[in-house]
């Protein structure tokens, strides 16, 4: 009982010395919220008092975690994104996607009346210690960092894309680092290149001129004197950046740009349902698990697509199959015995199961991200946005079959099942890949805690590069090589001057040039 007193003053002066954080994640995107939601949670269990502004409020309460304002949503994609809408809508400018649907769209609920009530009048007891926002798309919510005058932190769900990396001035070597809207390898010939730039240009260019509309809703929903988008994305004092080495490769980086790739990855609240458990080991002869996740739907596809799956999964057998199927009712009949199918599936528990064999996938850096972490192979379906590069980089590990959706046909399935099934090399590259993904310093959870913490103890600039104080051509020293150009011109043209007067007087035997006559 002596100890009781002591745990209560320690819990307590966990407390009192916390930092009060607010979460700023207004995109309706749920994979995007899976990993910010395991950031505030870790942070507060650290003792820090997190506040969150999202469209995903907490289904149970977490101490220290508080869903400040819960935003509305145009429409629920959970499980509700169907395989016409993908190949209609989703194939578009990632650029402009980003820019629209994640960025100016969510840029309007600034004028939600909580939002506008935060802006007005800002919960200051205690006040906030710093901001942790997205990047992405709405960098208009940057503004609140203006406001509580706090640092602003990044926070990042896939590999940055070209136009943030300029907020923290971290440097892009695009002479062997692809862009992530790029699917090359790091060791690309000249055409790549010559690609990998222009593409960096253009997108970054595209991004901007979208974006800028969102000057003018801060200086209608916040501040006449609002300033400009492109001034505010600057204030980022670091990015938490949801990728690693082992699987991203070597990157030129500066202190701000912090790798915490798989910081989602946990069990906990992540519960088994009994069946499912019961169903998973008695699979004695393995499984695959098949799911694209959160939002599409594969009831949704094709009778002709659908067929392929059926075909495929009946041949392996008695290897069974375990599919996220929102609407079990929706898929056509005949679905194999060795099928099982479910609404919702807990993910984490189902990769980390020693029977599973393998993962069908869309390509989700999250859920991929996971099947890494437990070194499960993978069949690769890319649909959408990153999901083509993702697969295509897990193929350059070995790690994975890729699949193209716009020509699968059974033929192609039935040899990447077998394959992955059967061909060992799938399986050890991953297990190897998994060991060099957790093999850090500090894990995931450890390294974003920290360096949050570094930022609120030692300010918003501690970690900014003196490169965000340059011009492009100071930068990419344009001004110094003209300056040498210039020299090595203006010494060439002495030197070849002094040779010709030299000749001269050797020739002559005079300094002094004789004058012509004049006829």
């Amino acid at each position: 009982m002596r100890l009781l007193p002591v745990v209560v003053f320690c819990a307590v002066l966990s407390v009192c010395y916390g930092y009060r954080i607010l979460g700023v994640f207004p995109f309706n995107g749920k994979s995007h919220f899976v990993m910010f939601e395991r950031l505030m949670k870790v942070l507060a269990k650290r003792g820090h008092q997190v506040d969150v502004i999202s469209t995903f409020p907490l289904k149970e309460p977490y101490p220290n975690y508080t869903d400040l304002i819960v935003l509305p949503t145009a429409r629920d994609f959970m499980n509700n994104l169907t395989y016409e809408e993908v190949m209609t809508k989703f194939r578009t400018s990632i650029p402009a996607a980003v820019a629209t649907m994640a960025g100016n769209v969510v840029c309007e609920h600034l004028n939600h009346p909580e939002i506008q009530k935060f802006i007005r009048n800002p919960p200051n007891d205690p006040p906030y210690d710093l901001i942790i926002m997205e990047v992405f798309g709405a960098h208009c919510y940057a503004i609140l960092g203006d406001i509580l005058k706090v640092p602003v932190i990044g926070v990042s769900t896939c590999v940055l894309y070209p136009w943030i990396s300029d907020y923290i001035a971290n440097p892009e070597n695009l002479a062997f680092e692809p862009t992530n809207l790029l699917s090359y390898p790091q060791k690309m010939n000249f055409w790549q290149r010559l690609h990998n730039v222009v593409n960096n240009i253009y997108a970054k260019y595209e991004f901007n001129s979208i974006t800028s509309e969102q000057t003018a809703m801060l200086r209608k929903y916040v501040n006449p004197d609002a300033p400009d988008v492109r001034e505010l994305e600057k204030k980022v004092s670091m990015i938490l950046v949801n990728s690693h080495v082992s699987i991203n490769g070597i990157k030129d980086s500066n202190p701000a740009f912090i790798e915490i790739g798989g910081l989602h990855v946990t069990e906990e609240g992540v519960k088994l349902p009994p069946s499912l458990e019961k169903w998973m080991n008695e699979s004695t002869h393995g499984f695959i698990y098949f799911s694209f996740g959160s939002m599409v739907k594969i009831e949704s596809f094709p009778a002709g697509h659908i067929e392929i799956f059926y075909n495929a999964m009946k041949k392996i057998a008695p290897v069974r199959v375990l599919m996220k199927i929102a609407k079990s009712e929706e898929l056509p009949p005949n679905l194999p015995k060795n099928v099982l199918t479910l609404p919702w599936i807990p993910q984490i528990k189902v990769l980390k199961h020693p029977n599973v064999k393998a993962f069908i996938t869309h390509g989700g850096l999250m859920g991929t991200q996971e099947a890494i972490h437990f070194g499960v192979p993978l069949v690769g379906i890319p649909l959408f946005a990153d999901q083509f590069i993702n697969i295509k980089n897990y193929v350059r590990h070995n790690i994975a079959v890729a699949l193209h959706i716009d020509t699968l046909n059974q033929e192609d399935l039935d040899h990447a099942l077998n394959v992955v099934l059967h061909d060992p090399k799938y399986r050890n590259a991953a297990r190897k890949l998994s060991r060099r993904f957790l093999d850090r310093p500090l894990s995931a959870e450890e390294t974003a805690v920290y360096w949050v913490e570094y930022i609120a103890r030692h300010g918003a600039n501690v970690l900014r590069s003196p490169a965000m104080d340059l011009t492009w051509w100071q930068l990419y020293l344009v001004d110094v090589y003209v300056f040498l150009l210039v020299a090595a011109l203006a010494v060439t043209y002495l030197i070849a001057t002094l040779v010709q007067f030299v000749f001269y007087v050797a020739y002559t035997g005079s300094t002094v040039p004789r004058k012509k006559k004049v006829s």
